[in-house]
């Protein structure tokens, strides 16, 4: 431990003169994970600040982003580094350019290329270092992401984003699968990205609507080339149904050969052009609203007639009109 903390001593006496440096106090450092099936994050608090974090979304390699709720290092130009530790003589920084900080929020999303070198770098004992000079008189000013604990917690990052699904929604909104042999049946090509449609539409139920168009080749006559359209469209309508998606949220259009992607001028074009484009959407579901019951009037009781008084019967003796 004595060994540890001369090596932060050491570590802070290397550091550009008067900068002013925010990371968490090493006995304190506790990565985080969190995730679920859409994205991974490996999370350093850093005190003071707010956060490096790594984030992985489905389909995708990790980038690094560094959050903070009030950006002190200022907006504009950062060099990002993956700093050597001190206690490994000989060994310098490693500068992996420069990025573009915002104010406040996500900073900065790095480059995969460049979280993967960072990720090598803690794996390796590195500190990943956010640097810039926009502070009083070019005062040096930099964030810190120490590598201590980071292996253990890397583990754990890595079996959550081994149940990450093979797509994100910006990746899997808009696919396509292909006839290229002429017919109308799905080859095993068209069922693999198929399924991986339906994994995602089956674990993020805000997608609610599908939209497919049926594309074919020019080779045989306009109704022809129209209907094998539609049949393909259909074809994969009915795989979306078989896999329990409701035929309310799906809409079939079908072109014929009217929006080819390629000339049709060989056979590899026209096999381009056999097609059914899927297109996924989040359609704001109209809320029904509620009859309230129509309220009877209060009939309130008829006001009771005043009693009709009997004739006086005459007095003894009293002459009758």
């Amino acid at each position: 431990m004595r060994q540890r903390y001369l090596a932060m001593f050491t570590l802070f006496a290397s550091l550009p003169a008067g900068a002013l440096t925010f990371q968490t106090r090493m006995e304190n450092i506790a990565w985080q994970v969190e995730g679920d099936q859409f994205e991974c994050r490996l999370i350093q608090p850093i005190d003071g600040f707010g956060s490096g974090e790594f984030v992985r979304r489905a389909g995708e390699q990790p980038v690094f982003q560094l959050r903070s709720h009030s950006n002190v290092l200022g907006a504009g130009p950062a060099t990002l580094l993956a700093a050597a530790a001190p206690w490994q003589p000989g060994r310098g920084d490693i500068n992996l350019g420069t990025v573009r900080m915002a104010r406040t929020g996500v900073l900065f999303s790095s480059s995969q290329g460049q979280a993967s070198r960072l990720i090598n770098g803690l794996l390796d004992g590195r500190s990943t270092v956010v640097r810039n000079y926009t502070g009083e008189a070019g005062r040096a000013m930099e964030v810190r992401v120490l590598p201590v604990s980071f292996a253990k917690t890397y583990g754990d990052y890595q079996v959550c984003a081994s149940k990450l699904l093979a797509m994100n929604y910006d990746q899997v909104r808009q696919t396509q699968v292909g006839f290229p042999g002429g017919g109308i049946e799905l080859d095993d090509s068209a069922k693999a990205r198929l399924d991986v449609v339906l994994d995602y539409i089956k674990a993020d139920p805000t997608v609610n609507h599908i939209e497919l168009n049926g594309h074919s080749d020019n080779s045989g006559n306009r109704l022809t080339n129209r209907d094998l359209s539609r049949r393909r469209a259909m074809t994969v309508a009915d795989y979306f149904k078989a896999h329990g998606v409701p035929e309310a949220q799906i809409t079939v259009r079908f072109h014929g050969e009217r929006y080819p992607l390629a000339k049709n001028n060989s056979a590899a074009n026209r096999a381009r052009n056999r097609r059914v484009n899927i297109e996924l959407d989040r359609v704001a579901v109209a809320e029904t609203p509620v009859e309230k019951p129509v309220e009877k009037p209060v009939q309130l009781p008829a006001a009771a007639s005043p009693p009709i008084a009997a004739p006086a019967s005459p007095a003894p003796g009293a002459k009758v009109p």
